[in-house]
């Protein structure tokens, strides 16, 4: 089992940018999911076990940027241009597979326990 914890989260006015990071136990591609209240879990972003190969929800293409760092087997998620509807628990994820990449969520089978990011308005 391959243990991820998240730290970055925190209360942002909109406009404003926050950086998420995701260490984790083993090495393999890496997505961002996020869920607010009252709605499904649902795709961010993800990156390749190299880190050459990204992809992106619509949402937050251009204003959202995924990377990671081997060295520190750490992902990183950089939000800027914050809106009121980033507001939501944010998780990252990992895909033990041999997939590329994923935007499927039961793809991934280990999971942080997640970082609440709050974007006023």
């Amino acid at each position: 089992q391959v243990q991820l914890v998240e730290s970055g989260g925190g209360l942002v006015q909109a406009g404003g940018s926050l950086r998420l990071s995701c260490a984790a136990s083993g090495r393999a591609s890496m997505g961002w999911f996020r869920q607010a209240p009252g709605k499904e879990r649902e795709f961010v972003a993800t990156i390749s076990r190299t880190g050459s190969t990204t992809y992106y929800a619509d949402s937050v293409k251009g204003r959202f940027t995924i990377s990671r760092d081997n060295a520190k087997n750490t992902a990183y998620l950089q939000m800027n241009s914050l809106k009121p509807e980033d507001t939501a628990v944010y998780y990252c994820a990992l895909d033990s597979s041999l997939r590329v990449l994923s935007t499927r969520l039961e793809n991934y089978d280990n999971w942080g326990q997640g970082t609440q990011v709050t974007v006023s308005s």
